[in-house]
């Protein structure tokens, strides 16, 4: 029997919250506010996660085993000990390739309507 422990597909379809928090780690280890700061400039200011939409997320991927909190720190001289930095685990990392698949298929099917353009 196949858990939510091992099966991404289990928590698909994702929030955008998360999707979007996902990608912002993918790339490194990064604190609450540069998240926040990653997904307004990756969408042009179209997203703007509120604190609190990203601290409950963030939450919920701590459970899920989607993300992990790191002890390591950047510049640790620099930063401000208070900045708890997050980081993606394999399964947040298989999770997202899911959801992107996931989308996708969805694209191709829309496409296919004409929804949107390009080749079918």
């Amino acid at each position: 029997m196949t858990t939510r422990d091992d099966n991404p597909e289990t928590l698909l379809p994702l929030p955008p919250a998360t999707f979007h928090i996902l990608l912002a780690v993918a790339a490194g280890d990064r604190h609450g506010y540069a998240i926040i700061q990653d997904v307004a400039a990756r969408t042009n200011g179209e997203v703007k996660l509120s604190a609190g939409t990203l601290y409950r997320s963030i939450q919920r991927m701590l459970e899920q085993g989607l993300l992990v909190e790191s002890r390591e720190r950047p510049a640790p001289d620099l930063d401000d000990e208070r900045r708890r930095y997050y980081r993606v685990t394999p399964f947040g990392m298989e999770v997202a390739r899911a959801e992107a698949r996931r989308l996708a298929g969805l694209v191709k099917l829309a496409r296919a309507r004409g929804f949107v353009p390009g080749r079918a």
